[in-house]
């Protein structure tokens, strides 16, 4: 049997899901959790072979869980079950080590062919999920952050307000919000910290 974890911060898609598994001598649904920082806990006490992840949940949210799993040597395969399918969500979560990205209009036995193929190791996608990363792949890389873009996420690693930040530059509180938006799209994240980490990452800001 495929012991499973079920990761989705709404009881009734995990009493759902629950009672899909539950039906099928396959699988075994050994826990369960809300968050990201519950999912966490469960895996060490119970060890599944597959965490079923959901991706946007409050406290730690999914890809953050994703990262942690795999820093604290889990052995479970990771099978994102969500409702998005932007490059936001798919490229992050795919990048922690996630296995598989599933999306929750899936079928039951598509559902279950998912889980057995993760659990063996197989990347699985769903082809509105594939056919995002093709496009990703395909396309050309985003423009580079302006210089005052740049200034301004510096800024706010810092640990400038928004209000600071635009103290700082001379320019309206507005202005720096318009520009923490298109970093944000330039970056393929959806906030503060999530920006200054990547820019960071690609060296873009310095300590």
């Amino acid at each position: 049997m495929i012991r499973l974890v079920i990761v989705d911060d709404h009881p009734v898609v995990r009493d759902g899901l629950r009672g899909i598994f539950t039906g099928d001598d396959r699988f075994d649904v050994a826990g369960e959790a809300g968050d990201g920082r519950e999912a966490l806990a469960v895996a060490r006490q119970v060890d599944p072979d597959v965490v079923l992840m959901d991706l946007r949940m409050p406290g730690m949210d999914g890809v953050s869980a994703i990262k942690a799993l795999r820093e604290q040597g889990a052995r479970a395969r990771v099978l994102v079950l969500t409702t998005y399918d932007t490059d936001a969500d798919v490229l992050p979560a795919i990048k922690a080590g996630a296995t598989g990205y599933l999306l929750k209009d899936a079928s039951r036995e598509d559902l279950f062919r998912a889980v057995e193929a993760a659990h063996r190791g197989e990347s699985v996608l769903s082809p509105a999920v594939a056919g995002r990363l093709m496009g990703s792949l395909r396309t050309p890389a985003k423009e580079p952050l302006s210089q005052r873009e740049i200034e301004v996420l510096s800024l706010i690693a810092r640990g400038n307000s928004n209000k600071e930040a635009a103290s700082r530059l001379f320019i309206s509180e507005a202005t720096v919000k318009t520009h923490l938006l298109h970093a944000y799209a330039k970056l393929g994240v959806r906030d503060r910290a999530a920006a200054v980490a990547v820019a960071f990452e690609r060296g873009l800001l310095q300590n």
